[in-house]
């Protein structure tokens, strides 16, 4: 009877660690930005965090795994929490790259921790804590996503731009064409909000999206300063 307890026991835990293994498999991660502009210009309004207002600039609102049915894995080990001394070399690139735009004001540590626990602990299979941050953080070098769209004439300058000129720039740029998110400004007008960028499983290499989110966009919208 020992014997066969010992063997069921063993059998259960090979059973629980196959299925958390399972859990953090993914197929593609969405790197994901925001215009503080159209964050702030809602109803909600917004807050500057602790360190200063944010430069004008696409911020990173995260790197999230994702599978090609367009579904996601979440909080996938909740025995590992953020712990801000593991990062502590790329807080100075997460302030300007990665800010916090939530009310009340902090110094970003919650933000981050929300999106280490929710998405970053899914892709621990291969990036530890550190890696998930500088990925991020190195694939928004590497997009220089304003830039992008600067350069085919598409400005933040509270000006209307069509969706597929937004698109198209980004996909001549990177060879992928984007996800596009919008929401509306305090006077109902569709406007530019996030933009989803498929990565590959390493987090390094940009890739054609197996999904795009339905991102709720007019054909023409608004890119506030």
């Amino acid at each position: 009877m020992e014997l066969k307890g010992s063997i069921l026991i063993k059998l259960f835990i090979v059973q629980y660690l196959s299925v958390l293994c399972l859990a953090q498999d993914f197929d593609f991660f969405y790197f994901v930005q925001q215009w503080p502009g159209s964050y702030c210009d809602t109803k909600q309004s917004c807050c500057y965090p602790t360190t200063g207002k944010p430069a004008t600039d696409f911020g990173i609102h995260g790197l999230w795994p994702n599978y090609n049915d367009g579904s996601y894995p979440s909080n996938c080990d909740s025995g590992s929490p953020f712990v801000k001394s593991k990062v502590s070399d790329l807080i100075n690139r997460m302030q300007m790259s990665w800010p916090t735009l939530a009310c009340p004001s902090g110094d970003g540590s919650s933000f981050w921790s929300h999106e280490w626990v929710k998405h970053g602990t899914c892709s621990e299979s291969v990036l530890n804590q550190h890696g998930y941050f500088k990925s991020a953080l190195d694939l928004k070098e590497k997009l220089g996503l304003l830039q992008i769209l600067q350069g085919a004439g598409i400005n933040p300058d509270g000006g209307f731009y069509s969706l597929s000129s937004i698109s198209g720039a980004i996909e001549d740029a990177i060879g992928y064409s984007p996800g596009i998110e919008c929401n509306v400004d305090t006077s109902g007008n569709s406007q530019l909000y996030q933009i989803y960028i498929c990565v590959d499983t390493s987090g390094t290499e940009f890739i054609k999206c197996p999904v795009l989110p339905n991102g709720k966009c007019s054909s023409r919208v608004e890119f506030p300063s």
